[in-house]
């Protein structure tokens, strides 16, 4: 909050604290192998003036009115985060998040939970989320923008605390992560590629995986290959993709060019960092040949031109720094470059929530939007491919990472735009079909008559 311009006091509720001890005793558990959670137990943080305030959040739920606007934060319909983690192992379902404002609900968000099965993790995602989502509140707050949003709580169970749901949830979470494991072997995670060639409605158009079947890009069982993106030069194909070895451990970038047998070669790598790059997102500007891929890891984000294509890039310009940005998708919209991607601050998940940056002109300078981050969401957040102009709608593929990440993709229309505002329509997920027989969809690109899926195997 300080960071974003506001000032900032605490102070404690007059309140007992929640009874939490089975929570507390976890979490002390698994720190020994995790490290401190959000959720652990704290020192209060200094007590600043009570005086007058623009705003009150009020993170206990029983603090009183002092004739100022109040915030309040639900944890699965619980006013307390220990009630909403027992609420969330009591009924299966995913968390949800409600902001409200004098008890009229502004805001809700959907974090993404990476690892069910610890609770320092889960904890981690789901404090994260509802940091970014009372950030989120605070800019709309106090550019105006904060209005009520449909408010449809699922129903709340009331059988029992913590300890009583955690037990057989920890064990089934064990057995599933051991027949996991098993069906695997050695290989931690894969991922497969996947290209057809197609006239006329592709994926973005039908909202299916239907038509012409899709045809694997094959490995050879010691890497797999993701976040494909293809693009058309000189009447020529060219596919990029993210290369993991598991030797390595680290993603490359490698291309494979479409042969006259409609098919695509090995691909080859050609960049390489010493960290983890990904979702190598080419396209043509000005002539010439850039590319923006993920490089987190290394919190930067930087592009890349091809100094001969497609074999050679040379790093051109460093667009951000300090940032653990993912996925960044770039759009060119009435002379002006913006970024949507999802970012990571310190803790949760890289998935759930949507920032948005701008400059006027690709290499910058870039600056980030008023009102981020625009959205917490598993489902409706993190970029699956470039955007997809359709008549005169922009359109973008969001992961959806309701059950697992890279469980789904959804199509995403971009309403608004512009310094003041971001708005999407809700996703309209891609359903199945016999074109990809495989388990969900993570990313979508076409160029010409070429389009491109991958999958988590």
């Amino acid at each position: 909050m300080n960071a974003a311009g506001h000032v900032v006091s605490s102070c404690r509720a007059p309140t007992p604290a929640p009874i939490s001890r089975g929570l507390d005793i976890v979490l002390a558990i698994e720190s020994r192998r995790f490290g401190p959670s959000l959720a652990s137990r704290s020192e209060p943080l200094p007590s600043g003036g009570p005086g007058t305030a623009d705003l009150v959040i009020d993170l206990t739920g029983t603090a009183a009115r002092r004739g100022m606007p109040v915030l309040t934060l639900e944890f699965c319909g619980h006013s307390t985060f220990p009630a909403g983690v027992a609420e969330m192992l009591a009924s299966g379902r995913l968390p949800e998040l409600a902001v409200r404002l004098d008890g009229v609900t502004v805001a809700r968000g959907r974090p993404m939970i990476s690892d069910r099965l610890w609770q320092s993790r889960s904890c981690n995602d789901l404090l994260a989320g509802a940091i970014s989502l009372v950030a989120q509140s605070v800019a709309r707050f106090s550019a105006g923008e904060l209005v009520p949003v449909v408010d449809n709580p699922a129903p709340i169970l009331r059988n029992g605390g913590f300890v009583r749901h955690y037990l057989p949830f920890f064990c089934r979470g064990l057995v599933d992560r051991a027949v996991q494991k098993l069906r695997l072997g050695r290989r931690p995670f894969y991922w497969q590629v996947a290209y057809r060639l197609i006239d006329g409605s592709g994926v973005a158009e039908t909202g299916q995986l239907d038509g012409k079947p899709f045809t694997v890009l094959p490995d050879d069982g010691q890497r797999f290959y993701a976040d494909p993106f293809v693009l058309e030069r000189d009447g020529r194909h060219y596919l990029f993709v993210e290369e993991f070895p598991y030797a390595t451990g680290r993603g490359v970038i490698s291309v494979a060019e479409l042969g006259e047998d409609g098919t695509f070669g090995v691909p080859r790598v050609v960049l390489e960092e010493m960290h983890h790059l990904s979702y190598p997102q080419v396209f043509a500007q000005a002539g010439e040949i850039f590319m923006i891929p993920e490089s987190g890891a290394a919190r930067e984000l930087v592009l890349y031109r091809a100094a001969q294509f497609p074999d050679r890039w040379v790093r051109d310009t460093v667009l951000m720094t300090d940032k653990d940005f993912n996925d960044a998708t770039l759009l060119e919209l009435d002379g002006r470059f913006w970024l949507l991607g999802t970012e990571r601050f310190g803790y949760g998940s890289a998935s759930d929530s949507m920032t948005v940056y701008s400059a006027p002109s690709l290499r910058g300078p870039w600056v980030a939007h008023a009102l981020n981050p625009i959205a917490v969401d598993h489902s409706a957040a993190r970029p699956g491919g470039a955007f997809i102009r359709q008549d005169d709608a922009v359109v973008l593929p969001v992961q959806n990472g309701s059950k697992a990440y890279g469980g789904g993709l959804g199509l995403m229309r971009l309403d608004r735009l512009d310094d003041f505002d971001v708005r999407f329509a809700p996703p309209r997920p891609i359903g199945p079909g016999p074109a990809w027989a495989r388990t969900g969809i993570h990313t979508l690109n076409r160029a010409g008559n070429v389009e491109v899926v991958d999958s988590a195997g």
